[in-house]
C-alpha cells in the first residue's frame, strides 16, 4: 500500500496534494505536467458565472433585442464549450481525479451545465461560492442559505460528488458546513482566497493587491478545520490557503483535513515543489512511525487534544509573559 494514499468525497487519491483551481490548471498540457510531477488530483481553472454574465451583457445593443439574445446565448455557449474541451482533454491524458470548478454566486443556470460536466467525465464538481455581504438591509442567514440553495439545485442534476469551497467571511461556518453535509455535500474546502484590493494613492485609483497567498494564511485554515472536523466528523474537509510546504501539509492533516489544495507555492517554486512536499510528508511519517495518512488524520483536532480551547482563543498571548 502507498502510505500517502487518501480519499475524499468518495475519490481515491494516491496522495493528499491537490493542485488548486487557478491559471496553473487552465490547459491540458499544464495538467498533464502536474500529474507527472506527482499531484494526487487536479481542480480545473474555474468557470466564472459573473464573468460570463458581464461579458454577455456587454454584447447588448438596445436596438436589436433578438440579436442580443442570440449573442448572449452564443457567448455563454462558447465559454461552456471551451471549458468542456479543457475537461475532456485533461481526462484523456490524466489518470488522477480531475475536478471541474464553477465559481458562482447564484443558482441561476448551473444545473444543466453540471449535468453536462458529469457526462463529459469530470470526477466531481467544486462549487466556489464567493461574495461579501455589504448591503445595509442584509438579512442574517440569507447568504448561508444561498450556499444551500445552490448546492441543492446542482445536486438535483448530477450523481457525482459535489464539493463546496467556502470563503472565510463567516462568523461561524460550522453550522453552514453541517447543513451542507445534510444536503449532500461530499466535501467542503476551507478556504477560498478572495481578490485583494489596493489603492494607487498618486492616481487615486483602485488596483489589484497581492495575488499570491502567504504561509501565514495557514493559521485560520488550521483553526477552522480543527474545529469543524471535531464537530462534523463524517464530512471530508480539504485545506486551502497557506499550504506552502510539506510541514504545512502535515499540519492540515493533523487537524483533520483529508487533503490540501495547493496553489501559490506552485506559482512561486514550480512543479518540483510537488515532489519536495510529498517527500517531506513521507519522511515525517516514517520518523513518526505512521503507515498511512489515516493514522494521524485528526489526532490534533478540537476533539482529540486535551485543551481544545486553543482553537478558540482570541487573545492567546495574554496568557504568556513576554520578555524584552
Amino acid at each position: 500500500m502507498n502510505r500517502l494514499e487518501t480519499s475524499f468525497a468518495g475519490l481515491k487519491l494516491k496522495n493528499p496534494l491537490i493542485v488548486s483551481s487557478s491559471g496553473l490548471t487552465n490547459s491540458v498540457d499544464k495538467n498533464r505536467q502536474w500529474e507527472e510531477a506527482g499531484a494526487g488530483a487536479i481542480v480545473l481553472k474555474s468557470l466564472f458565472e459573473e464573468q460570463i454574465m458581464l461579458e454577455a451583457a456587454r454584447m447588448q445593443n438596445s436596438e436589436y433585442s433578438e440579436g442580443n439574445d442570440y449573442l448572449q446565448t452564443y457567448y455563454r455557449g462558447h465559454c461552456l464549450n471551451e471549458y468542456m474541451e479543457l475537461l475532456k482533454g485533461t481526462k484523456s491524458v490524466c489518470t488522477v481525479p480531475v475536478i471541474a470548478s464553477i465559481n458562482c454566486y447564484s443558482d441561476a443556470e448551473w444545473t444543466d451545465f453540471a449535468h453536462s460536466l458529469e457526462e463529459a467525465g469530470t470526477d466531481a464538481i467544486e462549487l466556489n461560492i464567493m461574495a461579501i455581504q455589504s448591503d445595509l438591509n442584509y438579512k442574517y442567514g440569507s447568504f448561508e442559505q444561498r450556499h444551500i440553495d445552490i448546492l441543492r439545485k446542482v445536486k438535483k442534476g448530477v450523481k457525482i460528488p459535489v464539493i463546496v469551497k467556502l470563503g472565510s467571511h463567516f462568523t461561524n461556518c460550522i453550522p453552514l458546513i453541517d447543513q451542507l453535509y445534510a444536503n449532500g455535500a461530499a466535501a467542503v474546502v476551507l478556504f477560498n482566497r478572495m481578490a485583494s484590493p489596493d489603492i494607487q494613492i498618486n492616481t487615486k485609483s483602485y488596483i489589484g493587491g497581492e495575488v499570491l497567498g502567504h504561509p501565514s494564511d495557514l493559521s485560520e485554515v488550521i483553526r477552522w478545520i480543527g474545529l469543524t472536523s471535531a464537530r462534523v466528523p463524517n464530512l471530508d474537509l480539504i485545506a486551502s490557503g497557506g499550504v506552502w510546504d510539506g510541514a504545512a501539509l502535515v499540519k492540515t492533516i493533523l487537524v483533520g483535513a483529508s487533503a490540501a489544495e495547493v496553489c501559490s507555492t506552485l506559482y512561486r517554486h514550480g512543479a518540483d515543489q510537488v515532489k519536495a512536499m510529498l517527500q517531506f510528508v513521507e519522511t515525517w511519517m516514517e520518523e513518526n512511525n505512521y503507515q498511512s495518512i489515516g493514522q494521524f488524520k485528526g489526532v490534533m483536532n478540537a476533539k482529540q487534544i486535551k485543551d481544545g480551547t486553543a482553537f478558540e482563543r482570541t487573545q492567546f498571548f495574554k496568557y504568556f509573559s513576554l520578555k524584552e
